[in-house]
């Protein structure tokens, strides 16, 4: 009897000791690993949310910064800013990096900044991307918002890294925008010389020679008359005070700094 207590005993105690480091280590990869994109509000298919959270995953690496993307369908009574700070604070995520919170709830978006995050996006450099995200936003391209969203932050992180972050003396410029700017610049360059040459060319039909100089001088148009200068116009030149060269911050409810801006789209 005792024998069979024993061995009973020696049973469960096995089973214990390989039961126990498998609940340990499935404990330990839910606290560590989150992830850089959670799609609550299902905004993407899986196909487009694989492809978004793989660029988030690169890029975050690389940098040694994340950069992070969450959409929900409420709030749950919380501002946007609040929403967005303390679910970076609270979930892991590294000091240093950008969130950014989409909230089908009220349509609600906002960018939050962390650590070295607040240095590489600038007030300007946040208005840069949301306008650039807000052009898909509001037309429910999500997929194409982040796709930006993730592509911008990479250039802006590289940028920061520099010593000369983004901001309202050096925003990137759309290469795009640079080619057309610069064609029709020249077209109307070409038209306007075109007319100037135009308009000469025609003014010297009329030329013909003239043998005396004083023919060129009309009776009485040499009268020289004094006058008072009167003081008419004042030219006053203004320079605007240079801008904050980094974003604006607040402490979320855990203590921690943040920088950041939103809207709606």
């Amino acid at each position: 009897m005792k024998r069979k207590i024993f061995s009973l005993l020696f049973v469960i105690v096995f089973s214990f000791l390989f039961i126990v480091p498998v609940f340990s280590s499935d404990l330990d990869d839910l606290s560590v690993d989150t992830p850089l994109l959670i799609d609550s509000a299902n905004l993407l298919d899986d196909f487009e949310e694989s492809d978004i959270l793989s660029q988030l995953e690169e890029i975050s690496e690389r940098q040694g910064m994340d950069v992070v993307i969450i959409t929900t369908n409420s709030l749950e009574g919380y501002s946007p800013m609040e929403y967005a700070d303390d679910f970076y604070d609270y979930h892991g995520y590294r000091d240093d990096g950008i969130l950014l919170l989409i909230s089908m709830e009220a349509r609600d978006w906002w960018i939050s900044t962390s650590g070295f995050g607040i240095t590489a996006f600038t007030d300007a450099g946040i208005e840069y991307i949301s306008e650039e995200l807000l052009n898909f936003l509001s037309d429910d391209m999500f997929y194409f918002a982040f796709d930006s969203y993730a592509s911008l932050c990479d250039d802006f992180i590289t940028q920061a890294k520099t010593g000369e972050p983004y901001d309202y003396n050096n925003l990137p410029k759309d290469v795009f925008d640079l080619v057309i700017y610069f064609l029709i610049s020249l077209v109307i360059g070409f038209i306007v010389a075109f007319i100037a040459t135009a308009v000469m060319k025609h003014k010297l039909k009329s030329v013909y020679s003239k043998t005396e100089a004083h023919e060129y001088i009309k009776d009485g148009s040499m009268n020289i008359t004094r006058s008072r200068d009167i003081f008419l116009y004042r030219n006053i030149r203004r320079t605007s005070k240079p801008k904050n060269t980094s974003s604006s911050t607040h402490t979320s409810s855990s203590g921690r700094s943040h920088g950041g801006s939103g809207g709606k789209f």
